[in-house]
């Protein structure tokens, strides 16, 4: 089998004997790939991108998001209609969301929720000929901190899914380097939106610029960037 990782592929092309794993000859393809029977079709031009122990995905610079099934997203509520909630998650089709997919949530005890909250999500049904459906509860029916957020404070932002992917990255020490300093909660969409709140709007402000920033710097950037922002915020 052939290591292609970290080549570059355009849309049509077909990608044949991908690297296998020892301990299985299953391969998962991800975003920007399309399984057809024994063909792997590139859906999106990138770098091909590899996972241990057998996931590949194309790795691209996109503008507009392309809903993935399992994905965390964050989507506004643009309308209600029937029993389901209409979202726009920032793709080219809203997405759909059923007043049952919350925690607790029966006919008689609705969720509350209202034209204009924002709504940390999970992307449940994600198909190039249907409309996205989503869920806020996880397989045992529990949120796990999906839901309704915002109504209290925060702020959210748009950013490149390039960073979105940085931020959720193992190897990315910005959360935990900004979390040693100051207490902060934050939400991140696969989407391209970012949700934070601070204890302050100037700290909610710092951070959203400190996210903003690290696109392009290493981790010893994002380490000093970050001791200068505690410092600064510490008489605030």
């Amino acid at each position: 089998m052939v290591d292609h990782a970290g080549h570059v592929y355009l849309p049509g092309e077909l990608i044949c004997n991908l690297k296998e794993s020892e301990k299985t000859s299953k391969i998962l393809v991800g975003p920007g790939l399309r399984q057809e029977e024994e063909s792997i079709i590139v859906t999106k031009c990138g770098l091909l991108r590899f996972k241990e122990p057998n996931f590949y995905w194309i790795d691209s610079h996109l503008k507009r998001y392309v809903a993935v099934k399992g994905d965390p997203i964050i989507g506004i509520v643009t309308a209600k209609a029937g029993d389901v909630f209409r979202l726009d998650i920032g793709s080219s089709d809203l997405a759909t969301l059923s007043y049952l997919a919350f925690e607790g949530a029966t006919k008689r005890n609705r969720p509350d929720v209202k034209v204009g909250d924002i709504v940390y999500a999970k992307c449940m049904v994600a198909n190039k000929d249907m409309e996205p459906e989503l869920v806020c509860i996880d397989s045992n029916g529990r949120s796990g901190g999906l839901g309704v957020i915002g109504r209290e404070g925060g702020f959210m932002f748009q950013t490149s899914l390039n960073l979105i992917r940085k931020l959720l990255s193992s190897d990315c020490v910005l959360l935990k380097t900004l979390g040693n300093g100051m207490h902060y909660e934050v939400a991140i969409g696969m989407n391209g939106r970012v949700w934070v709140k601070a204890k302050s709007v100037s700290h909610t402000i710092a951070l959203c610029n400190a996210i903003s920033a690290a696109e392009y710097m290493s981790n010893e950037q994002i380490k000093a960037m970050c001791k200068k922002l505690t410092n600064a915020l510490a008489g605030f």
